[in-house]
């Protein structure tokens, strides 16, 4: 059993980014903020003056943050002034800087065929050519569910990704032939009781959850460096890539799913 206390301002502030639906990873950036604050000031939160804010930007600008990770510091801080403790006059005074706009690096096609070429497993190879053919974030691979594949029409359906927005993106005729090779081999003793529909095509090691986003991060690194890729990439630059190499909007999606894998 847990002994871990929480002071009052926290879970007030924990219902009001739970009353605003707050993803789970916004809410931990949010209070780890308002930590860094409150250790700065050597006292609550609450107790800050105008000065004390302007002290912690100032601080801030001089221990090195970059400017990304200064900037969401100082978004968790106007949410705990501004929601929770109604103090409009004190989020006033937090500004942000405006970040440099950089081009994101990308991936030839040679590259990809390498990449792909390497993969040190049909998992890993379906994996990232959903990365790469659909344009999908990391987190929407990995979430996938066997009803968001629509064979017939030739979509995938992403639910609730980014912005809490659902979308249809292409699904190419390799890419289906792809999913259907990994279905017959995709392990499936601990989830055979689940309708087909709602099992994940790449169930994780945690019975009932899916693969993680880490887990897939290594796995991108690993066949980069199998491939020769020497350039920093990241796994997001598959999506990058998708982009530059197919610059049009995924087809609309009119009438029912009709999910199917197998075949």
């Amino acid at each position: 059993m847990s002994t871990v206390t929480v002071s009052p301002l926290r879970q007030r502030m924990i219902e009001d980014m739970n009353a605003r639906k707050l993803c789970a990873g916004t809410q931990r950036g949010h209070i780890h903020s308002c930590k860094r604050f409150a250790t700065f000031l050597k006292q609550s939160p609450d107790t800050a003056t105008a000065e004390d804010i302007r002290r912690f930007q100032l601080h801030l600008s001089e221990t090195g943050p970059s400017i990304c990770n200064r900037n969401r510091i100082m978004t968790g801080l106007r949410f705990l002034f501004r929601v929770t403790l109604r103090r409009l006059d004190l989020a006033a005074e937090i500004y942000h800087l405006r970040e440099p706009q950089k081009i994101p690096l990308v991936m030839s096609q040679d590259e990809t065929r390498r990449l792909l070429a390497v993969a040190s497993s049909l998992k890993v190879r379906v994996l990232l050519s959903l990365g790469y053919g659909c344009g999908l974030r990391a987190g929407e691979v990995v979430r996938l569910k066997v009803k968001h594949i629509d064979s017939a029409q030739k979509i995938i359906r992403v639910e609730q990704s980014k912005s809490r927005k659902d979308r249809n993106v292409m699904l190419s005729p390799d890419a289906l032939d792809l999913l259907r090779q990994w279905w017959k081999t995709r392990p499936s003793s601990y989830d055979s009781t689940t309708p087909v529909a709602e099992r994940w095509l790449f169930p994780g090691r945690r019975p009932g959850k899916p693969m993680t986003t880490r887990q897939l991060n290594r796995l991108f690194h690993e066949a980069a460096d199998a491939a020769g890729i020497r350039k920093g990439v990241t796994l997001h630059a598959l999506r990058h890539s998708f982009a530059m190499r197919i610059p049009t909007k995924s087809p609309g999606y009119n009438g029912m799913m009709s999910p199917g894998i197998p075949e």
